[in-house]
């Protein structure tokens, strides 16, 4: 697979997995076009040619589904891509911000046993520098039960698992803040009319993050002391 899949193709079925979130769920056209900022037809031909490699099932105007196939090379590309930006973090100065552009244009042109001497030299970590869990060798991801800071409770105490790393912007407000994976925050509000989620950090500094911002910030409950 590794010497048969074009970057583009990559880029596809990793966009296909993202979106869908389950393979055994799908992603739209539309959603697909928008991710990879392309156009609808570009998609639809890709998706042709995906399905006749065998990597994605499509139906028009129903989208696609990655096969089994599909999914494995997702999760490939992906695990090369999360322990892409966790060197970049660790050994190379990088920014939280910056590691996933800089990971996006890596990612192709190593290969799998570049990315197992990476991990070798990292450790072996299980997540990347903004909490997303990194795939093992064999694919597999780990359980697990995080809920959005907008659905989280007033009151409630909650550890920052993971963040969105789609906006460099929006990682850069976060970072300043200290509000990054395994920061530990009280929920002082949650508002209905507007989303605002009103957070507390352990030095009793509050913040105020509007609706787009706390639904792209996982948290679990935190228990203890």
């Amino acid at each position: 697979m590794e010497q048969t899949t074009s970057s583009s193709a990559g880029d596809y079925v990793k966009a296909i997995w993202e979106l869908s979130g389950d393979p055994r769920a799908g992603a739209s056209t539309k959603d697909i076009a928008a991710r990879l900022s392309v156009a609808p037809a570009s998609v639809t031909n890709m998706l042709i040619r995906l399905q006749e490699r065998g990597l994605v099932s499509y139906e028009r105007y129903r989208g696609a589904l990655l096969t089994g196939e599909g999914n494995a090379e997702a999760l490939r590309l992906i695990r090369r891509h999360r322990l892409i930006e966790t060197f970049l973090l660790e050994h190379l100065g990088y920014s939280w911000q910056e590691v996933h552009d800089e990971a996006e244009k890596l990612e192709h042109a190593v290969s799998d046993l570049f990315t197992e001497r990476l991990a070798e030299l990292l450790e072996h970590p299980v997540h990347d520098p903004h909490g997303h869990p990194i795939p093992r060798p064999d694919g597999g991801l780990p359980a697990e039960e995080l809920f959005t800071l907008a659905e989280s409770r007033e009151g409630q105490s909650v550890v920052i698992s993971r963040v969105s790393d789609d906006d460099p912007a929006r990682l850069s407000y976060l970072g300043e803040r200290g509000l990054i994976p395994g920061s530990r925050v009280r929920v002082r509000e949650v508002r209905e009319v507007d989303g605002v989620v009103m957070v507390e950090d352990t030095a009793g500094e509050a913040f105020p993050l509007g609706g787009p911002l706390a639904r792209a910030i996982y948290v679990e409950s935190f228990v203890g002391a």
